[in-house]
């Protein structure tokens, strides 16, 4: 039996009294700041709405060890701080009596807050009113037990961080990593290939290294092409949100491809009103998608090879790429720090940057066999799981620990109510 429930099993045996909230602490709003108030660096931090500090300010309205509850813009996200802070209007912040400790409300109020965040009222400014946070019911067991289960926690909070951060460091050297390798395997040496052939007979003929021979075989066979050899660009058609439906057309919007697609994609996450079907234009399977403005050079002309079954409806930023080569080792050649290097001689740097087309169509890519490009595509694949996918590799890993730290927490403060 832990310590835990040994205090349990002593002080409530019975069961842990629960009340509203509102009737156990003095939920507080804070006090509004203008922002030329605001400090660039300061002794107390300034929230507002979001856990990410607004600023800092050289007094304070809140003392330390206080929870916080953010009630507008990023509505329903629970804070604590340890130090003194201010609290700005759009921030409730909890004075609790002497028989419950703050940091133990923190961490209830975290195991409800897929409950508190269904309660936003969503608008153009989401909002949390202060009613839903005093009616919450929550369990107040002696001061003894929240005491422990904060320690614990706070332990197990402190090794979690570690771990997480621990495995964080190494995604980002295996992204480093993979950037490496991704650039060297679609780096074919346009210098070296008019050699190849010369070299691989060298090799050859002194017997040193087999696979050289081979591998220079294939390179002095690879060409080098543009893309508007390659293939052509089909420009989408407008549609906005307004347009959106659950169950239509599907399409892909290019503001997703920032932030919803990777390499590749084979469903679509939005749809539009099916008797839009006739003015829209599609990309086909085998496709590659590229958005034609971004909010950097680098963003611009981001790729996302299609590889569905259907057709999909394309946005009028987007161009669907129409060729007869590996989808997706085209959309990995896009991804290049080579191929960004080019492209970014045909951005035209306005206040949103643009791609031009005409030349980015003139940028030269790689052409090697389809065996070849299918062998880089399998190579590549497992790199970017290893580094991108949720479901495997390393963000699986990150993923599960905060699944397993949040299921233990929520089963630490879980308590059989009183009768």
């Amino acid at each position: 039996m832990s310590r835990i429930d040994e205090l349990i099993a002593e002080l409530c045996p019975e069961g842990v009294e629960f009340n509203k909230l509102g009737d156990v602490v003095n939920l507080q709003r804070g006090r509004r700041l203008v922002k030329s108030q605001l400090e660039e660096s300061g002794d107390f931090a300034v929230y507002q709405n979001s856990l990410i500090p607004l600023g800092y300010y050289h007094e304070s309205n809140v003392k330390g060890d206080t929870t916080f509850v953010i009630c507008a813009g990023a509505a329903g996200e629970i804070g604590y701080s340890e130090t003194a802070f201010w609290a700005a209007d759009d921030v409730h912040f909890l004075v609790t009596p002497s028989h419950v400790e703050n940091k133990f409300l923190y961490y209830f109020l975290l195991t409800k807050r897929h409950q508190i965040a269904g309660q936003v009222r969503r608008a153009s400014v989401p909002r949390l009113s202060k009613t839903v946070l005093n009616n919450l019911r929550i369990p107040i067991p002696p001061i003894e037990v929240q005491r422990e289960i904060v320690k614990v926690l706070d332990t197990f909070t402190k090794l979690e961080a570690e771990l997480e951060a621990e495995l964080e460091a190494e995604l980002e050297a295996r992204r480093r990593q993979y950037q490496y390798y991704r650039d060297a395997l679609l780096n074919f040496n346009e210098a070296s290939v008019a050699s190849a052939s010369k070299q691989a007979s060298k090799q050859a003929s002194k017997q040193a290294s087999k696979q050289a021979s081979k591998q220079a075989s294939k390179q002095a066979r690879i060409g080098w092409a543009t893309l508007g050899e390659i293939g052509k660009f089909i420009r989408g058609r407008r549609f906005t949100k307004a347009d959106y439906v659950e169950d239509g057309v599907g399409c892909i919007h290019y503001g997703e491809i920032y932030t919803h697609y990777g390499i590749s994609a084979n469903e679509v996450i939005s749809h539009v009103r099916p008797e839009m079907k006739a003015i829209l234009r599609f990309a086909k399977p085998g496709d590659v998608v590229i958005t034609d403005v971004g909010e950097t050079v680098e963003d611009v002309g981001k790729a996302v090879a299609w590889i569905g079954t259907k057709e999909v409806a394309i946005h009028d930023h987007c161009y669907a790429f129409r060729h007869s080569m590996n989808p997706k080792f085209v959309s990995y050649c896009m991804q290049t720090t080579s191929f960004i290097a080019e492209k970014a001689k045909y951005v035209a740097r306005t206040k949103v940057n643009t791609l031009l087309m005409d030349g980015f169509s003139k940028i030269r890519i790689p052409v090697p066999s389809i065996e070849e490009q299918e062998r880089i595509v399998a190579i590549l694949d497992k790199f970017d799981a290893l580094v991108n996918d949720l479901g495997s590799g390393l963000p699986a890993e990150i993923k599960a620990r905060r699944q397993q730290y949040e299921h233990y927490r929520d089963r630490l403060l879980d308590f059989r109510e009183a009768a």
